[in-house]
């Protein structure tokens, strides 16, 4: 068997679910990291990354031409695109920040409940590489391959217990991770007022859409909540259970 054998057959390999113990502690510690705010305050660079992503993957696939991507030190981003201001695809690639981590999370939920953790690892390292190549700020470069260095290491040298641990967590990150943004967005918005514009997604949705911004906002809110649901029913199956289940 050759190295490209071994990769693939290494890629496509599944691993057994963790004990219920372990899959709750993961649980615990991504629940940390998004409501204890000195916590928050690096994780949520992992979750405006996946935000980001999405704003330049939508901006792709509407064949606007992505320019570039800014990360910054207090956790906010930028994407740039060169297109038509208004319209559909303008729309979409706005819409897609705040559901990308969402996204991102069901998906990641979805392949590490299957047991298909070494390719999700792979697939979050192709995803990060291909978006590294677009940052133009240097904090942004940084903060990008620290966590490419993270997820290699996971990927490369640890374990399947690491490996494991790092998925769950990863996906339950995502998850929980991003239905606070929206929360915070829509928390921002009554305190400034209705009546006064801003430059947040759902601000500038509201100037390209007959929707109004808290609509956008209420619209993030469903999605981010049902994927955090859906998400944690594919990472807790009720088989794992057995006091819940009587088993």
């Amino acid at each position: 068997m050759d190295t490209f054998e071994i990769f693939i057959d290494r890629l496509t390999q599944t691993q057994e679910a963790p004990p219920v113990v372990v899959m709750l502690a993961c649980l615990a510690a991504a629940a940390a990291m998004v409501l204890y705010t000195p916590l928050w305050r690096w994780s949520r660079g992992l979750v405006t990354i996946a935000h980001e992503g999405g704003h330049a993957l939508m901006a792709v696939l509407m064949r606007r031409r992505l320019t570039g991507i800014r990360l910054h030190a207090d956790t906010s981003g930028l994407t740039f695109s060169r297109g038509k201001p208004t319209g559909f695809g303008a729309a979409m690639t706005l819409l897609a920040g705040y559901i990308a981590p969402a996204a991102l999370g069901l998906g990641a939920a979805a392949l590490t409940g299957a047991g298909y953790i070494v390719a999700l690892l792979w697939i979050t390292l192709v995803l990060l590489a291909v978006m590294l190549a677009f940052i133009r700020n240097w904090y942004g470069a940084l903060a990008l391959l620290v966590v490419v260095a993270g997820v290699f290491a996971a990927t490369w040298y640890g374990n399947a217990i690491v490996q494991t641990v790092a998925a769950y967590l990863g996906a339950w990150l995502l998850l929980l991770g991003s239905v606070k943004p929206v929360l915070e967005l829509g928390a921002r918005r009554r305190r400034r007022g209705r009546g006064q514009g801003g430059a947040s997604d759902a601000d500038q949705l509201a100037g390209i859409t007959p929707l109004p911004a808290g609509a956008w906002i209420f619209c993030f809110s469903l999605v981010t909540i049902a994927a955090a649901a859906w998400g944690t029913w594919m990472l807790l199956p009720a088989e794992e259970w057995g006091w819940l289940t009587g088993a």
